[in-house]
């Protein structure tokens, strides 16, 4: 019997890497569908990619050109286009610039910086008189403190006029239909778009007006009717609904589905409904961890749409037709047309061809479980939990390890599209339980808020409150349980280890953060105030630690506990979770003697886009838990070990 861990799988890092293609924003453009894809064989390039409607591929932005902006350094909407003419951010320099159809090259429309990269441009929007854009001009200092955030008109020679200056961060400028609007989003520090966010409209007379959004309450996604109603989601209601504004009246909820509409502004561009040129409204929800879509008529209750997808993304109206990315537990993401009288709907962009049949993928399952209350109010947390899947393989060799994984943010939640990641493990015989702790996204505001004060405590509770009870239901070892996450799920792994120690037997951590004090000073300008909500306000003259609260969540501070094997991932360009991070937590760990791998990947930001790099932290992980758990790597994979250093009992 071969043990779990061991199970041969045709998913190996080579495959998840192969053809690889991240699918990102999706644009309409008349008859035309353009979408960007992230290639980790390019290096991680953000291509552009044009469909033509006789069905016509093009990939239009040559190599090296990057379509990926740093704005708040997580970007996105780092394009547009109008017309076969394509607007974009290029990465290496955050230049913008225009290709015309039937160009050769790019022309830059922005001059050099006085700050390499110091000048970023996010949310590009083409307007009548120019070039709508958030702007994010750095200083010769360094310092979050003085980044500003704008929103400007870039001219056709390069110039830029200043709209909307003075908060802490604007997004999504949006002119009205007959231009004589412009509305937009701002908010300030402390807070985040997802926590308290203003929806402005300023008239042609120069008067503005705050349609919703204030303490409390988060607007996200304005759009304008061609009849100059505003359409928005907000969660007044708890969870973000849709609602419509005309100039001079007041805000009225159009719809509320008991569940989130939208989800958290991480990324610029994000399109969670789409105004269909006949007056409906096309849109997508969660429930029970799961998307639907749906067609909302005027004076009906919306009518979802049977399609074999559980998550989508980017919708853009086409006629009557809602273009938008959907994937599924079976299928990665695509490029995806729906006919929303019909429900007939066409693959624009399809999913690789993985050559493997469905019965090498896990097919999750939505799990709610209790967990302590905790002052929250709310006793119950939500997983997807992924059991063991090998066609090859008899599985009765005994109970299977599990893997929890913690998404990042920590304001997020898990996609439930196939992850060949998550399959990777899967189909060697692990369990993998996807939190979605309380404070994750796509259950309300109330949930959302139960992490305000409590994180380094309630994400805690319920990733061990999770894995305890799969391991009391029978269904994994609870002698061989690991905890792994990205970001602000690498912080609950590394906390969850010195302050939750004895549960998990080994860990992995993503570029995540060993220190909240040293976080908050040293991290970017959106997040730089982040913890203020999240865990208690920064205070600068209080010493390295920067709270006493923030000391006491740390884990750098509770190291004395740390006995727990730990492989630790990280890119040494990272901006958001600087090195320093993983480099003292690794330090405390070479110093206890406490078995442990670190991999520093030059070249890489927030999260790894490199094919090689991926592979190396994928086969990485899994051979540190072969070292600690004391199974043998598949032969026929010819996996190099990682370097485990201090003793593996």
């Amino acid at each position: 019997m071969t043990s779990p861990g061991s199970w041969p799988t045709p998913i190996t890092s080579a495959l998840v890497v192969r053809a690889a293609a991240a699918l990102g924003e999706v644009v309409v453009d008349g008859a035309d569908v353009w979408w960007s894809e992230s290639r980790p064989a390019e290096g991680g390039r953000s291509a552009l990619v044009r469909r033509s409607p006789d069905g016509t591929v093009t990939d239009v932005l040559p190599a090296p050109w990057n379509a990926r902006n740093r704005v708040h350094e997580y970007g996105g909407a780092a394009w547009t286009v109008a017309g076969g003419t394509v607007w974009f951010t290029n990465f290496s320099d955050q230049r913008l610039y225009r290709l015309d159809p039937g160009a050769p090259e790019p022309v830059a429309v922005t001059g050099e910086p006085a700050v390499p990269s110091g000048v970023r441009h996010a949310d590009l929007r083409v307007a009548p008189d120019g070039l709508l854009a958030v702007r994010e001009t750095h200083a010769p200092s360094g310092a979050a403190a003085d980044v500003v955030d704008e929103i400007v008109r870039v001219l056709p020679d390069g110039g830029e006029d200043v709209l909307v200056s003075g908060p802490d961060f604007v997004s999504d400028p949006a002119p009205s239909p007959d231009g004589t609007a412009l509305a937009w989003l701002q908010w300030d520090h402390p807070h985040m778009p997802w926590d308290t966010a203003q929806l402005v409209v300023r008239a042609a007379d120069g008067t503005g007006t705050v349609v919703a959004g204030g303490p409390g309450e988060s607007v996200v996604q304005p759009s304008w009717a061609p009849d100059g109603t505003l359409w928005f989601l907000c969660d007044r209601t708890d969870v973000w609904s849709l609602y419509r504004w005309a100039p001079g009246g007041e805000a009225e909820l159009v719809l509320d589905v008991g569940s989130d509409i939208a989800g958290p502004q991480w990324r610029f561009g994000q399109s969670r409904f789409a105004l269909l040129d006949d007056g409906r409204i096309a849109l997508a929800y969660g429930r029970d961890g799961a998307d639907r879509l749906a067609v909302l008529s005027p004076g009906a209750e919306p009518r979802e749409l049977d399609l074999p997808y559980t998550s989508f993304s980017y919708l853009r109206a086409q006629g009557s037709r809602v273009v938008c990315a959907a994937g599924g537990p079976a299928a990665e993401r695509v490029v995806l047309s729906v006919d929303v009288d019909s429900g007939q709907s066409e693959v624009l962009r399809p999913a690789r061809d993985l050559g493997l049949d469905p019965a090498w993928f896990s097919t999750p399952e939505f799990l709610t479980f209790p967990t302590p209350e905790d002052g929250t109010g709310i006793d119950a947390a939500h997983a997807v939990v992924y059991p063991p899947a090998n066609p090859d393989v008899d599985a009765d060799g005994g109970l299977p390890p599990l893997v929890v994984m913690v998404h990042g943010g920590p304001t997020s939640s898990h996609d439930r599209v196939l992850s060949l990641e998550i399959q990777y493990f899967t189909s060697r015989g692990f369990c993998v339980a996807h939190v979605d702790y309380r404070g994750s996204t796509g259950y309300g505001r109330r949930y959302r808020d139960a992490l305000q004060g409590r994180w380094g405590v309630v994400d805690l509770d319920d990733v061990v409150a999770c894995a305890r009870y799969l391991a009391d239901a029978g269904r994994v070892d609870p002698a061989r349980m690991a905890i792994r996450g990205g970001s602000a799920g690498g912080y609950t792994v590394l906390a969850a280890l010195t302050m939750r120690p004895g549960v998990f037997t080994a860990g992995a951590s993503h570029f995540g953060v060993a220190d909240l004090g040293a976080l908050a000073a040293e991290t970017h300008k959106f997040e730089s105030r982040y913890l203020d909500g999240l865990v208690a306000p920064y205070d600068p003259v209080a010493g390295p630690s920067g709270n006493p609260v923030h000391a006491e969540r740390s884990p750098i501070n509770h190291v004395d506990a740390l006995d727990t094997p730990l492989a630790v991932f990280q890119g040494d360009e990272d901006a958001v979770v600087p090195p320093s991070q993983a480099e003292a937590i690794v330090a405390a760990l070479r110093a206890k003697g406490v078995p442990h791998a670190y991999l520093l990947f030059p070249g890489e930001q927030h999260g790894f886009r490199k094919a090689e790099n991926i592979r190396a932290a994928l086969d990485g992980e899994l051979s540190f838990y072969a070292q600690v758990w004391g199974f043998d790597l598949p032969a026929d994979e010819d996996i190099t070990p990682i370097e485990v250093r201090g003793s593996v009992h």
